[in-house]
């Protein structure tokens, strides 16, 4: 398993926690996903035969949250 660290632009609503977190979680090989409202973080825990980092930062950016950056850890 991997962790990817996703820095957005800010978040507009507190609700806009939970859109993420499900998004991601329903992503085919994301075992975690938690969103820090105040600090415009996602962390996610992912199986990388499954899922790039990328590609999570895609479903965050769809769902009307750019990514400004991705780590990988």
């Amino acid at each position: 398993m991997r962790t990817a660290r996703l820095t957005t632009e800010p978040f507009s609503c507190p609700s806009c926690v939970k859109k993420i977190e499900g998004a991601l979680e329903r992503t085919a090989g994301v075992q975690d996903a938690s969103v820090l409202f105040n600090s415009n973080k996602v962390k996610v825990t992912f199986d990388e035969g499954q899922v790039s980092a990328e590609e999570l930062a895609k479903v965050v950016t769809d769902l009307g949250y750019p990514v400004l950056a991705t780590k990988v850890a």
